[in-house]
């Protein structure tokens, strides 16, 4: 008895013995197996990644350079690049500077300050090994990816209503210092706005979006054709963030006494200037919106295939006050007519309190091709009340007849003339 139940304790010693052994084997040929194919994947990887980069072109090896230094140079600004950049500004002969937390100048004042030598001048050698190269120029991306909304924001094609001058400046771009260069020249035929016959004219600057930080030139005296010669450095923009951003120059006239008067202003989006060129220019100055209604902007599209004219309404801005609380509770109201006859209405939701809403509403009319040039389109910004009647803020009528302003009427012609193609502008309302 005692032989068989030593027998059988030691046969089941073994089934225990060689279960473990054959299950640790199991385990370290899973464990080899599985580091055999990280070591294959990780192997096969490098090997693709080592074909791609000797596969890849040039210009893409170059953008993958620049784009890494970009990278590092927004590390280094830390809260440069965060906030407001570096402007400084420079008088012909003498050099002026805002550092930190720029603020605006007096008109008749300055700041004196020294800039380092590499940032006073681009460097011409490297600007012009840049311009040397097709296809890789650092503003080529810059100009084939135009931001359209900034676009339709800032630009204005129409004349101005009134003639209140013109002012001459120039662009230029310092790639190796990622520094924008402005010149003020000069400005001439302003009107005159003092009992002198004369004005005494200043040029305000704003890079917008930003209208916080904001430059000013001398003040020229007595004088409708000033010469200002003044240059603004804007420092830590690369050519990429030029891209949302508008220059805004302001002429006003400065008054002692009392508020310096508007002369007139010129929006330019710098997305649609290529500053490799170092561009120069006259632009007339647009005259400041006396009745103040606001703007509206829209798009306009017409598809003679199916008869379809879509008018959309984006957005208004600067809308005139209506209510006690200084502001106003927007819906716009759209009437398509043939003449004097009103055929269909549509209307946007409201807006309660802003002077800046974003509609962002398309309304689609049928109107056969044969009268598309007859029809019109009676657009009105209301003010919604819940006691009284809703008030007019301001209305535009798109036609291509009698619009309410030329704007208005070369909208809906280059509508026309440009089927299937959606045409976007800002229209100035009108208070009746």
């Amino acid at each position: 008895m005692d032989i068989l139940f030593w027998l059988q304790l030691i046969m089941q010693k073994r089934d225990v013995i060689l279960t473990a052994v054959f299950s640790t084997l199991a385990a370290l040929i899973t464990l080899a197996a599985a580091l055999f194919v990280c070591y294959w994947c990780h192997k096969r990887k490098r090997k693709r990644d080592t074909e791609d980069v000797e596969g890849d072109s040039p210009v893409t090896s170059s953008a993958r350079i620049e784009t890494s230094t970009e990278e590092k140079k927004s590390r280094l600004n830390g809260f440069l690049n965060l906030k407001t950049p570096l402007i400084s500004t420079k008088t012909l002969g003498a050099q002026l500077e805002t550092t930190g937390s720029p603020q605006a100048k007096s008109p008749a004042g300055s700041s004196s300050g020294a800039l380092p030598p590499e940032a006073r001048t681009p460097t011409a050698p490297a600007n012009k090994a840049l311009q040397n190269v097709k296809g890789d120029h650092p503003s080529m991306p810059f100009l084939q990816n135009r931001s359209i909304s900034l676009v339709d924001m800032y630009i204005d094609n129409t004349e101005p209503s009134e003639n209140v001058g013109q002012i001459h400046f120039s662009l230029e771009y310092d790639f190796q210092n990622t520094t924008l260069i402005l010149r003020i020249i000069q400005g001439k035929e302003l009107p005159a706005k003092d009992l002198s016959g004369t004005s005494d004219p200043y040029v305000r600057v704003t890079l917008l979006p930003d209208k916080k930080h904001r430059l000013e030139t001398k003040i020229k005296r007595r004088t409708l054709n000033p010469r200002w010669n003044e240059t603004f450095y804007f420092e830590g923009f690369p050519i990429q963030k030029l891209q949302s951003r508008v220059l805004h120059l302001h002429v006003f006239d400065y008054d002692r006494f009392s508020r310096d008067d508007s002369i007139g202003e010129v929006f330019l989006p710098l997305c649609q200037v290529d500053l490799s060129e170092k561009p120069s220019f006259w632009k007339a100055l647009k005259p400041p919106a006396k009745d103040k209604c606001g703007e509206l902007l829209t798009s306009l599209c017409y598809h003679p295939s199916n008869s379809i004219l879509t008018l959309t309404l984006l957005k208004a801005r600067n809308l005139k006050a209506k209510d006690i609380n200084g502001k106003s509770d927007p819906y716009v109201k759209v009437w398509l007519q043939f003449g004097d006859k009103r055929i269909e209405k549509r209307k946007t939701p409201i807006f309660k309190c802003t002077l800046n809403p974003v509609f962002n509403e398309s309304f689609s009319f049928t109107v056969p091709w044969e009268k598309i040039r007859e029809c019109s389109l009676d657009v009105m910004v209301m003010d919604f009340d819940n006691i009284g009647r809703n008030e007019l803020i301001g209305r535009i009528l798109l036609a291509g007849k009698n619009g309410s302003g030329a704007s208005e009427t070369k909208h809906w012609q280059d509508m026309i003339t440009k089927p299937r193609q959606t045409i976007v502008q800002w229209h100035r309302l009108k208070p009746e």
